[in-house]
């Protein structure tokens, strides 16, 4: 971009997309407001280098840039203004945070002669960087043009550094547009701890004598899916994922099992070896811990080996490590014996068995059977979105879009947006219960504006449905507070200008979904539809028991 006008030296709102193009972002969405102005005219005079989608509520230029994050890899970046704006988009952050996602805050403060002083000037907060700083990995504001190339450099690289997790960089109103020299920063690449050759060592000896290893994946492990398979095969390994680590082996694997064919093997499992993840389904989910399990932890955060007391601890990126330890296995011998037929007879009695859930099943089968094997599926806090973690295939890593464990209730569709904005040529699906899709209704309207073709399928049940359900059992049949009355969403969708459908049963939605592909335009399916008639997902999600 042109950053100078004639002789003068840039702005720091230039040196902002300055360094966002030095680092590889082209996408930016957000609000603009007073605090931002400088910024939006820098992102104007940059042109086509920089794509700036605009948003209706400041939650959904988060939740957008969370999405374009989960489904890449790269940063994703938003601004808002300071306070309100901030506060808007909290839960995106927060859910970001959760879900280890590098997600950029990019925001302004009150003038800096206000800063601090409590004066109630427009937009702030008694102490907003503080506030940031207890939902992101590292936050900061700066008071000059010449500190906003290293601050911004800054932020990239603690968001990418160790466990991926969303920054924020403030710069307060009155400096965005003060024009000052400024040292470019090149861009550093992550930090990557070196491998301990000790621990792949201890952690090769250990496996050397397992007889029913398993391997969990999460989120840390989805850019190492080739490694983590090459281990999987060579130990003959069930890998079982939760939510973010779908895909690190496709369910199609011999070796790619769920939370819930994962828990058929748990008794018997005598190592566990963690990749990238919090292991909740070990220490919240499944009871029972077997006798006598030794755990190997393969993570770059080296406080996890506080939280879950690993056996033994290799700190380093899944990349490195799964490799060093493939390697090791290798130098003491031949692959395992193949377990294939064992695992697919497991795998294919639970499949069987996990169909009492009821229709959240077809519906989620009919979506599958229409989207591609590089399709992106956004889930959501519902019964179907629940079900998924289980009853969705997965193929690939980053096809599975989860808010993870914040539960984010309405983070699918505004997210899923932000996926579609990633992967304009790849068709996304975001499946949402009705009171969640109503978070972000409007937002239909930046899928139009901005030809982001998301189909979103609405399951409407007229109730916050798992909050109901929880009451019915909890509370002798008494609900409150859970019954919703609702647009018919297909006409909500059509008066945007997106298309708008109605199915009623599983093979009316995979109708309607072939329907929504072939039609390159947004799209919701309305689904009126009793879902919670079969057994609960919270069956397979939390088992008091092993399964029979």
């Amino acid at each position: 971009m042109d950053s100078t006008t004639g002789n003068r030296p840039p702005t720091s709102a230039d040196l902002i997309v300055e360094g966002l193009l030095a680092h590889g972002v082209d996408t930016v969405f957000g609000i603009p407001g007073v605090q931002t102005y400088e910024l939006f005219d820098s992102f104007a005079r940059a042109g086509d280098a920089l794509r700036v989608i605009g948003t209706r509520h400041e939650q959904t230029a988060g939740y957008m840039a969370f999405g374009y994050a989960q489904a890449t890899g790269r940063t994703g970046v938003y601004t808002v203004v300071p306070g309100p704006g901030v506060l808007n988009s909290s839960a995106a952050l927060l859910t970001a945070y959760g879900a280890g996602a590098p997600v950029l805050c990019l925001t302004s403060e009150v003038p800096r002669a206000f800063l601090g002083r409590g004066l109630g000037h427009l937009h702030e907060m008694p102490d907003q960087l503080a506030t940031l700083r207890t939902l992101t990995k590292w936050s900061t504001m700066v008071e000059h043009p010449a500190l906003v190339p290293n601050a911004l450099g800054a932020a990239i690289h603690h968001a990418h550094t160790g466990r991926p997790q969303p920054v924020s960089l403030a710069v307060p109103w009155d400096c965005l547009g003060l024009r000052s020299p400024a040292t470019p920063i090149a861009p550093r690449p992550p930090a990557r701890p070196p491998i301990s050759p000790d621990a792949i060592a201890e952690a090769a000896e250990l496996l050397a004598g397992a007889r029913n290893p398993m391997i969990m994946v999460g989120g840390g492990a989805r850019h190492a899916a080739s490694e983590v398979r090459a281990l999987a095969e060579h130990l003959q390994a069930p890998v079982v994922p939760f939510r973010s680590g779908r895909g690190v082996v496709g369910d199609d694997h011999p070796l790619g099992f769920t939370c819930v064919s994962g828990f058929e093997r748990w008794s018997e499992t005598d190592v566990v070896i963690v990749i990238g993840t919090r292991m909740e389904l070990a220490w919240s989910r499944w009871p029972d811990r077997p006798a006598g399990l030794c755990t190997i932890l393969l993570d770059i955060d080296p406080r996890q080996t506080a939280r879950l007391d690993p056996d033994i601890a290799v700190i380093g990126d899944a990349i490195d490590s799964v490799a060093a330890l493939t390697q090791a296995l290798a130098a003491d011998g031949p692959p395992r014996t193949d377990r294939s037929a064992e695992f697919a007879e497991v795998k294919r009695r639970i499949a069987e068995q996990i169909t009492d859930v009821g229709p959240e099943i077809e519906y989620l089968a009919a979506i599958r059977q229409v989207l591609p094997r590089d399709g992106l599926f956004v889930e959501e806090i519902c019964q179907a979105g629940f079900t998924s973690y289980f009853g969705f295939e997965v193929y690939s890593p980053r096809t599975f879009i989860t808010g993870g464990y914040q539960g984010t209730l309405g983070f699918g569709y505004p997210t899923a947006l932000g996926v579609q904005a990633a992967h304009p040529d790849r068709p996304v699906v975001s499946i949402a219960g009705d009171g969640g899709f109503m978070f972000a209704i409007q937002e239909i309207a930046t899928a139009v504006q901005y030809g982001l073709n998301v189909v979103a399928v609405v399951f409407d049940n007229g109730s916050f449905g798992n909050v109901e359900l929880d009451q019915q059992r909890l509370f002798e049949g008494r609900t409150f507070g859970t019954k919703l009355v609702n647009p018919n969403f297909a006409r909500v969708a059509e008066e945007f200008g997106a298309l708008g459908i109605t199915a009623n049963n599983p093979l009316e939605l995979r109708d309607a979904l072939d329907t929504a592909f072939n039609s390159g335009r947004p799209a919701v399916i309305h689904v009126p539809s009793e879902l919670g008639k079969g057994e609960s997902p919270w069956k397979y999600l939390r088992p008091a028991t092993r399964l029979p």
